[in-house]
């Protein structure tokens, strides 16, 4: 079996691991104590979402090329994450920041990939869009729409 993809099988453009995504039940009771668990930096600063009905915090790595780390908690009883957190919370999701995500979407569902959520604009990435898909091997994935660049800039 040849292990390298074929074109049809390549992403469109770039994917970058974005953040990791931990459900718990109190950020503000566990967010000192996971960062330090992690040697990561916490700003102490929670965003609500109440499109996602979530609260989420994230931390930095000790490096500033290191994927963040998201931490999860409900936003009320009809949240999401509602119904993991009660099976014991913890790991949840993968996030990957892609350049055109409808294009990225196409590409995951031509790979056996279901898209359980459309891209919906999130309160804790300024606005940029978010999908949901989950594979095959049942991994949750969040995918983010990379920013663009001001009009005038030069890529970087």
């Amino acid at each position: 079996m040849n292990s390298a993809a074929s074109p049809e099988m390549t992403p469109p453009g770039e994917v970058r691991l974005h953040h990791v995504g931990f459900v718990l039940n109190s950020i503000q009771n566990g967010a000192d104590s996971f960062a330090r668990s992690l040697g990561a930096t916490w700003d102490g600063n929670i965003i609500f979402d109440p499109v996602q009905k979530v609260r989420v915090t994230f931390f930095q790595g000790a490096h500033p090329q290191d994927s963040l780390i998201e931490l999860v908690e409900p936003g009320g009883p009809d949240s999401p994450v509602s119904r993991f957190l009660a099976a014991g919370g913890g790991l949840h999701h993968l996030c990957y920041e892609v350049e055109d995500l409808e294009g990225h979407l196409r590409f995951c569902k031509s790979a056996g990939t279901l898209v359980i959520r459309q891209p919906v604009p999130a309160v804790a990435f300024g606005g940029r869009r978010i999908a949901w898909a989950i594979t095959r091997q049942k991994l949750l994935v969040e995918f983010l729409e990379r920013e663009s660049a001001p009009a005038g800039s030069m890529p970087s």
